[in-house]
């Protein structure tokens, strides 16, 4: 389940300053497996943040976007060993690195963490929603839907993109609005590359743990009290009962 189109990139960078102006040239490879007949080499030329002309291994030549871009485009392509090179590039360079790209990277995956929680509805049609969040995976396709009483729901679903944490890692939520029905059965599936089979978390409808914790140390703590306070009560009541009253003019 990995992403259509993958992208290699190093940038080169050449800077020239003169008059506060910067020029720059990024080099990349796309592609979407290892073999050549899915491998692009691009190779662009930068000036002042805007692109003046690139180089496509799909095109076999240069384009220009700029005024200057078309000049140098047009000399470029008038030399043969220059455009033989650079085509060359995407056997020499492209494949080399996808190569080790996809061994290191893209062939390990993370699998996913699931949770499930009820949440205020977005909207006024159903008085319930259940958010099916999913955490630390990789790669980035991943799929999540919802089955009431073993029937995928299609209706009512919204989902978020998945979302980069900056670490390798992705994160995405499904929402799923709904009016609750006595006995039934609702559960978030997952499906990812680091699976061998769908991710199933049912909905459990009763207080979560981390609430009924709560009560409990709450109603300890009101047990506890009332304790101490009949404690008190009774020391106080014998201590009366031993005082020796002096009777008074």
């Amino acid at each position: 389940m990995a992403s259509s189109f993958l992208c290699l990139s190093l940038l080169f960078i050449s800077l020239s300053t003169a008059d506060g102006f910067l020029e720059y040239v990024v080099g990349r490879c796309v592609f979407n497996s290892t073999e050549l007949k899915d491998i692009e080499y691009i190779y662009s030329y930068y000036f002042n943040k805007v692109e003046d002309v690139r180089f496509s291994s799909s095109v076999g030549k240069y384009v220009g976007y700029t005024e200057p871009g078309l000049k140098n485009a047009e000399n470029w392509n008038n030399l043969p060993g220059q455009l033989a090179a650079m085509n060359a590039q995407k056997e020499t360079y492209c494949q080399q690195h996808i190569g080790l790209w996809n061994k290191n990277v893209l062939s390990k995956s993370a699998p996913p963490t699931v949770k499930l929680h009820s949440t205020t509805p977005l909207s006024s049609h159903h008085p319930a929603m259940l958010v099916c969040s999913v955490y630390d995976f990789f790669p980035s396709k991943i799929k999540v839907s919802w089955l009431r009483d073993g029937k995928e729901v299609t209706s009512d679903v919204t989902s978020t993109e998945e979302m980069a944490d900056g670490d390798w890692y992705y994160q995405t939520h499904s929402h799923l609005e709904y009016t609750p029905r006595s006995g039934e059965k609702i559960s978030c599936v997952v499906e990812h590359a680091s699976l061998d089979k769908p991710l199933i978390t049912d909905w459990d409808p009763s207080m979560p743990e981390s609430e009924r914790n709560k009560l409990a140390i709450g109603g300890s703590g009101l047990i506890l009290g009332l304790i101490l306070s009949l404690a008190g009560f009774i020391y106080y009541k014998r201590k009366a009962r031993g005082r020796i009253l002096v009777p008074t003019n």
